[in-house]
């Protein structure tokens, strides 16, 4: 369950959107994009939010890591920053399938694919990843059997 949502690739002002959106600022975040996206998060955060980190694709080639300029909202703020790995709850994967899997047979949750058809164009499709060129999972097609 979530409030609000926007795109943060659309937004001129990262600081205005969150403001605009939340109003009352973040209780929790799901962090996965990091830079620009994470530091206009930290200064819009609540007292004691919550931050939980799986990745920050924003970062992952640049050669220099974009500065955090509002990194003290986490002491200010009480913020509780905690990373995860995806393979730690891998054991919870078959009761995760067991929950969700009727959801998605009911229609009550559908998810978006952004498919490239065929092995030559899996290149293409692992750097529009690392752009942001892609919207929801990227997949790849090799045969259709």
């Amino acid at each position: 369950m979530f409030d609000e949502a926007f795109n943060y690739k659309e937004e001129p002002d990262l600081d205005v959107a969150l403001k605009r959106y939340f109003s009352e600022g973040i209780d929790i975040y799901f962090e996965n994009v990091g830079g620009k996206m994470l530091d206009a998060v930290l200064l819009n955060m609540r007292v004691h939010g919550r931050v939980a980190v799986c990745g920050m694709i924003s970062q992952y080639n640049l050669e220099q890591p974009e500065v955090l300029h509002h990194i003290m909202s986490v002491v200010w703020k009480q913020i509780r920053i905690e990373g995860f790995l995806v393979f730690d709850y891998y054991h919870l994967y078959p009761k995760f399938l067991e929950f969700v899997l009727p959801y998605i047979k009911e229609g009550k949750i559908t998810y978006v694919e952004d498919i490239a058809e065929g092995l030559e164009s899996a290149p293409e499709a692992m750097v529009g990843l690392f752009s942001g060129r892609n919207v929801g999972k990227q997949v790849v097609v090799v045969a259709h059997e």
